[in-house]
């Protein structure tokens, strides 16, 4: 048990985990404002929740940065830092959201296939053009054998794909470090 205890314990995984869980919530919050106005949440309006994640990394660099590290944040430590609470984030949202479409509103996902399947209808001609008619109809079963557990795994992997650039960018500018090491002392 103290060796758990003592591998959460340190900063550099406690902080992470911490904001992350704070972000998932907060993206559930998201969903639920979407719900309760009448917008589809599980809808292209719902990716916006994105913006949430960033601004949640950013703050939890800079927090690590100024009262963890002292003033000094190395690039591999905001790397991991944005890449835990991303990854948290994402997974406490998505189950979060399917707790909700599972227990509380299940006309919600239905609505959302619906929703899916309308759109690749609407975009056939395109799509069939594009890609043929085989992968279209392919694409039309995967949406309606679609799960309500593949709504956490698709959270997680949307999450990682849209975070990589802007995890990098995070990190290289909230980045500092001492250059101490590389300013000898100069002997007269």
């Amino acid at each position: 048990m103290n060796f758990i205890k003592n591998y959460f314990g340190k900063p550099l995984l406690k902080v992470p985990l911490a904001f992350g869980a704070i972000t998932g919530l907060l993206t559930f919050v998201y969903f639920l404002a979407l719900y309760f106005i009448g917008v589809l949440p599980l809808g292209n309006k719902k990716s916006l929740d994105f913006g949430i994640h960033l601004i949640m990394m950013a703050a939890t660099c800079w927090y690590y940065r100024k009262y963890i590290g002292q003033g000094m944040l190395h690039l591999w430590e905001a790397l991991s830092i944005c890449y835990i609470v991303n990854t948290i984030a994402a997974l406490v949202n998505g189950w979060l959201i399917y707790f909700f479409i599972t227990y509380v509103d299940p006309a919600v996902f239905t609505d959302y296939l619906a929703e899916m399947q309308r759109l690749l209808m609407e975009g056939k001609a395109e799509m069939v053009k594009n890609i043929g008619e085989a992968e279209f109809q392919t694409m039309l079963r995967n949406v309606a054998t679609t799960e309500r557990s593949d709504i956490i795994s698709d959270e997680l992997g949307k999450k990682t794909i849209m975070g990589i650039l802007p995890i990098i960018l995070i990190s290289m500018i909230l980045r500092r470090q001492s250059y101490g090491i590389y300013q000898g002392t100069k002997k007269d």
